[in-house]
């Protein structure tokens, strides 16, 4: 073969080469592509079946093998004279051997549903459970309740190991619930190792994970240790999970589903309304003495002598609006993750028995608090997500006699929850809760059960939100003025490589501040900075502005930048009572009745026909 053959042969050979690699990416690029939607059509159909909320009504019978005892167990052993909501089904369920995902509120009475099912099966419940505090509280419930309890960790004696690993494999077992941490599965192989004997004996009967949302990389209070668990169902075929919450959204649950392999698993949901809970917001007093002044106010006459608990974002805060209540003669104390175990242990004793009347307190104070006379949780700081706010809340009225649920917000708190959030998961939680507080016409109930899906009547509320308390006339304002504005004062610093946090853009706003950061040509605007602020909150929400991280040695900060403003971009803010700023446009009047609105025209026909366009896309219920 002459060498010119060669040649064209092997160009010949590398372009063909060349088009099957160009074909074989091609291909690849499909697949990929095929795949992501085959996964998204998966998640879809799974959150579908979600939603279709399957009918429980089969397991709240009577007439199952076990239920005469488990009645019995109820009134004597428990002292409870019936079940609440959904339990029975629960129940029912997880001694059926079915995998079960429980949704019940704060105080629904999710303990009861593993550990009666326990004392039917005499062998080995596994509890997995977040907080070694929290297993602490459960077992000196459990202990009066004569039930053999135990929990074995890394502060156990070797005593107490070897005692909780004889009765893992002892037929007549002294130890129906045994309570661990996720990082103590994770950790211990030796406990693995007598839990896997205790399942080749038949005497693991179930497997409880309390928090199951911790699963969960879309919840609200994602723990990694919980990514370990996924292995029980392949690990312990026949054993039946049985997952709890307070806090999952359709989509958490999903994500549950996938993670714990518990696809076919009984979804049983129990109502996310608490009817006895008062939910108000009242907006934040700027300054300290102002807050000071407002809480001892409800303490000493709304609340006098009633316990409670005041909820903060920070350490400091904590610390600084406890000593603060204090000087004003108030029995408060602050909780928060750094005091060490016997502090936390005295405090949280002392305001069980009202020697507090309230404790101001981190998110540390939360899970296991089981105090029934709790009549008011006030948030001093906007919550971080829906979930936080409403687990939190649900804390109070357990009793089930009215309560008060009440947030202080201003937009400072936001813009600091969304510059510490490491990811777009807790951005997106907090911009959430940010809509909720700056929602004007709707029933704060209403907002609450749309989050989680949950079915809705507008008789349900009954007055027991602030809106549907005092009805107000709602007014439409066009605000596409102020946007200008702003934009305006954003892109001009911007030019002076200077970013604005919010205080910086009201103040320049209102032409006061840095001499600099003014644009004489903008008129100050009528309104007041805490309306000028929610006309910055509601820009916020609507994606108009966005939020920009600045970081410096100590701390993370907020910028306030242009966000997507489509062009003709019409801006219609809702605005209870008189908005004092220049342009009104339309009133609506809400009915009694949570959330129905009327419009009524006080503007021209064009506006008029946005605003009602407007009306028909986000007032629906």
């Amino acid at each position: 073969m002459k060498d010119e053959d060669y040649i064209v042969k092997l160009n010949d050979l590398e372009t063909t080469i060349t088009g099957l690699k160009s074909q074989k990416l091609r291909i690849e690029t499909k697949i990929q592509k095929l795949s992501a939607e085959k996964e998204q059509l998966q998640n879809e159909y799974n959150l579908a079946k979600v939603r279709k909320r399957p009918d429980t009504s089969v397991w709240v019978d009577t007439k199952f093998e076990w239920s005469k005892e488990i009645m019995r167990l109820l009134t004597q052993k428990f002292q409870f004279k019936e079940f609440r909501s959904r339990q029975l089904a629960a129940i029912n369920a997880t001694l059926s051997k079915k995998d079960v995902l429980l949704l019940m509120p704060t105080g629904g009475g999710k303990s009861l549903v593993y550990q009666l099912p326990a004392l039917i099966d005499k062998h080995l419940t596994l509890v997995i459970s977040p907080l070694i505090s929290l297993i602490e509280d459960q077992l000196i419930a459990l202990k009066k309740l004569g039930i053999g309890a135990a929990t074995v960790n890394a502060s156990s004696s070797k005593e107490d190991k070897k005692f909780v690993h004889h009765e893992m494999l002892n037929e007549h077992t002294k130890v129906n619930l045994l309570y661990v941490t996720p990082e103590w599965v994770a950790k211990s192989k030796l406990f693995m190792t007598y839990l896997q004997k205790c399942f080749d004996k038949r005497y693991l009967k179930r497997i409880v994970i309390d928090e199951v949302h911790c699963c969960s990389t879309w919840g609200h209070d994602f723990r990694p240790e919980y990514n370990h668990l996924g292995f029980f169902k392949s690990m312990f075929p026949g054993v039946p999970i049985l997952g709890l919450t307070a806090t999952a959204t359709m989509k958490v649950l999903v994500d549950i589903q996938n993670m714990l392999s518990l696809h076919d698993s009984l979804i049983i949901t129990a109502p996310f309304n608490r009817p006895n809970l008062f939910y108000k917001i009242v907006n934040k007093p700027p300054e300290k003495t102002e807050c000071l002044d407002f809480l001892e106010r409800l303490l000493k006459h709304k609340h006098k002598d009633q316990s409670g608990i005041i909820y903060t974002s920070t350490i400091k805060e904590c610390e600084e609006l406890a000593e603060g209540l204090s000087t004003r003669d108030l029995r408060v104390k602050y909780y928060h993750a750094q005091l060490d175990p016997q502090s936390k242990k005295i405090i949280h004793e002392r305001w069980l028995k009202n020697k507090y009347q309230a404790v101001v307190a981190t998110i540390a104070f939360g899970m296991g608090i089981d105090k029934p006379d709790v009549r008011y949780v006030i948030h001093h700081a906007i919550p971080k997500s829906m979930e936080g706010l409403y687990q939190e809340s649900g804390r109070a009225g357990r009793d089930g006699k009215n309560s008060d649920c009440i947030l202080m917000f201003n937009l400072s708190d936001f813009l600091r929850n969304v510059s510490m959030a490491s990811s777009k998961t807790e951005e997106k939680n907090a911009k959430s809760i940010l809509g909720y507080c700056l929602d004007q016409s709707r029933c704060r109930r209403a907002l609450i059960a749309e989050f989680f899906e949950d079915k809705w009547e507008p008789t349900d509320c009954t007055k027991m939100c602030d809106h549907c308390r005092n009805p107000k006339e709602v007014s439409y304002y066009d605000i596409n003025p102020a946007l200008k504005d702003i934009v305006q004062l954003i892109e001009a610093a911007s030019q002076k490589e200077v970013k604005l946090t919010l205080n910086k853009l009201i103040t320049a706003w209102f032409q006061s501040g840095t001499k600099e950061l003014r644009i004489p040509s903008i008129k100050k605007p009528s309104c007041t900075k805490e309306e000028a602020e929610h006309m910055i909150g509601f820009l916020l929400h609507k994606g108009h502005l966005n939020i920009d991280k600045g970081y410096t040695m100590y701390t993370t900060v907020a910028y306030i930048q242009k966000g997507d403003i489509p062009e003709n971009t019409q801006v219609m803010m809702p605005y209870r009572s008189h908005l004092s700023y220049e342009k009104v446009t339309v009133k609506l009047e809400r009915n009694v009745d949570c959330g129905n609105v009327t419009v009524k025209s006080d503007s021209g026909a064009d506006v008029e026909e946005i605003v009602t366009k407007k009306i028909k896309l986000e007032h629906t219920d």
